[in-house]
């Protein structure tokens, strides 16, 4: 499995992004090929000091070029340029190869 992973910074205005992600963003992300499960939170915390993000999206693909296909296809291009529309603050994406432990 491959997960995407989108770090958002505070947003000049929180309510509009709380809304705009939910009713506009998400239902985009959605409809991204290759996507198996997806989940986000606002509700981000650090279990010492100051989080410094506001929001957190995790995106689950089968592997690197699954991602890679789904970025990289005019619908991923739309999500993409999506996030100028509620994201004031910025976004980091990151992506990994998810390791397994035992059990």
């Amino acid at each position: 499995m491959h997960k995407l992973v989108v770090l958002y910074s505070e947003p000049a205005d929180p309510d509009h992004f709380r809304d705009y992600y939910v009713t506009n963003h998400l239902p985009l992300v959605m409809k991204m090929p290759g996507l198996l499960a997806w989940r986000y939170s606002f509700d981000v915390a650090a279990t010492d000091g100051e989080v410094p993000y506001f929001a957190i999206f995790e995106g689950d693909f089968t592997d690197a070029a699954a991602m890679a296909a789904a970025r990289a296809s005019q619908h991923g291009r739309r999500v993409a340029a999506d996030v100028a529309n509620y994201a004031t603050g910025g976004a980091v994406v990151i992506h990994y190869p998810v390791q397994h432990g035992p059990g």
